[in-house]
């Protein structure tokens, strides 16, 4: 049983999906049917809201639209769960779209998960993104809340803080004897390989501008995989910021070095969500933040 109309159901599922005949085996419906659903409701509203291409993506129209939907499936399915007993499952078994950063991901936040999971029996549907990005997730409607470095709240979204990550500049010993042997400054950091996570990542362009104000171009290793990024610096690759929780076992085991064993990295992190009275993502928030309080910097 749905409360919502069923083109908006249909719009939700297209976006969820990518395509039309995902969302069809989701709806139960045909492929053709949603493809009316859709096109009813963009006549409906005198604009396009889906562009039909692999995967299916929303137009501006559509992102605007989506940010609207995405609170009201939520409720509807805490409505639904306290009127239907048959519905109660249903109702934890949607996916939570949630957009976090992969440093949060492989250090703290599968604990907050798997405790929600445990607890409520939620379902997740994680979108991963660098911290400076993930609340575009949630300014297009992709998703319900975000773990974000962004402070400000987007409009009609709550923002709450949940602690520092601390990030250290580091390298194996054999890599900091030879490229920061006299020091860690513009000229050592404009010589030696740097590794980067992909091109959206500003962390060691960020520890750079404090040390030097010299537009540096330093030989770049991308590695996007947190997991992998301090094995790269232990196996000679660069040097590049890392997780503290992350470092730690490499620093103790002797495989990484700080290279500068002054200065570090702290980066806030919030959960932001959309605004409205629901008791999921008021669960969701809570856990998150008792979890994030026993693993971040406050």
């Amino acid at each position: 049983m749905d409360l919502l109309h069923p083109q908006l159901a249909a719009f939700a599922a297209v976006l969820e999906e990518g395509s039309f005949e995902g969302a069809a085996r989701r709806l139960s419906v045909t492929s053709s049917a949603v493809s009316q659903r859709i096109k009813a409701l963009e006549d409906r509203l005198g604009q396009v809201l889906v562009v039909r291409q692999a995967p299916c993506r929303p137009t501006r129209a559509g992102e605007r639209l989506l940010r609207r939907v995405r609170p009201m499936q939520a409720l509807e399915a805490e409505a639904l769960a306290d009127f239907l007993v048959e519905d109660r499952a249903s109702a934890a078994t949607r996916p939570v779209a949630i957009a976090v950063n992969d440093d949060s991901l492989d250090t703290w936040f599968l604990a907050a998960m798997a405790q929600l999971h445990q607890q409520y029996g939620y379902l997740f549907d994680v979108r991963v993104d660098d911290q400076d990005h993930t609340l575009d997730l949630l300014r297009n409607g992709s998703v319900l809340g975000a773990i974000t470095a962004e402070a400000n709240a987007l409009q009609g979204c709550n923002v709450h803080p949940l602690g520092v990550m601390r990030y250290r500049a580091i390298a194996s010993p054999e890599y900091a004897a030879r490229h920061f042997a006299d020091g860690v400054d513009a000229h050592s950091l404009a010589q030696a390989p740097m590794i980067v996570f992909n091109r959206k990542d500003e962390l060691q362009w960020r520890f750079v501008r404090r040390i030097t104000r010299a537009r540096l171009t330093p030989p770049i290793n991308y590695v996007p995989t947190s997991s992998g990024f301090v094995e790269a610096a232990a196996r000679g690759l660069g040097w590049c910021l890392a997780p503290q929780p992350l470092a730690e076992p490499y620093l103790r085991a002797g495989r990484i070095v700080l290279i500068d064993a002054q200065r570090h990295l702290d980066v806030p992190l919030y959960w932001q969500h959309a605004a409205v009275r629901s008791s999921v993502l008021q669960r969701i928030g809570q856990v998150l933040r008792e979890t994030a309080a026993d693993a971040l910097r406050t």
